[in-house]
């Protein structure tokens, strides 16, 4: 799938129910060497900027995800060398998000002054779907993640 496909599929889970986190990872669900299940299961904890306390976009979070299982190490034996190299792409990546959208932070995006404090996510109607942004911010990830993988210079 090409960048703009992996696109559509984010955009579409999300629309289907995916919190961010899983709308993103489940969008390249194919490529990580993790059943669907287990996927869905890491990711749901980080929807809502993190268990809906508005902190880190969820999108942002599943980057971290995919990245993690497709290029992550194990720092204590690969040494601070590695560790800089995952840390800069990270880095990268969360910079064009926040290139395009302001931020990378749910409440910011959300345009919300305040942190959630009530843990019960919105119901999924359609004028929750018309107030929020998520559908695009994880489009928006979703075609920065697969641009970038799709790319022979990814952890340069």
């Amino acid at each position: 799938m090409d960048a703009m496909q992996k696109r559509l599929v984010a955009e579409q889970n999300f629309l289907n129910g995916y919190n961010c986190t899983q709308a993103v990872v489940m969008a390249f669900a194919d490529e990580l060497d993790v059943d669907k299940d287990t996927l869905l299961k890491v990711a749901s904890s980080f929807g809502g900027g993190f268990g809906r306390l508005r902190e880190i976009c969820g999108a942002v979070s599943a980057m971290g995800i995919v990245i993690g299982l497709l290029y992550g190490c194990d720092f204590s034996v690969s040494g601070l060398d590695a560790k800089g190299k995952h840390y800069a792409l990270i880095q990268k990546l969360a910079g064009e998000f926040k290139e395009i959208n302001g931020s990378i932070v749910c409440r910011d995006l959300l345009g919300a002054k305040l942190a959630a404090t009530n843990p019960q996510p919105d119901a999924r109607t359609p004028e929750y779907y018309k107030k929020r942004p998520c559908a695009k911010l994880v489009g928006d990830m979703a075609f920065i993640i697969a641009k970038h993988l799709s790319s022979d210079t990814v952890l340069q």
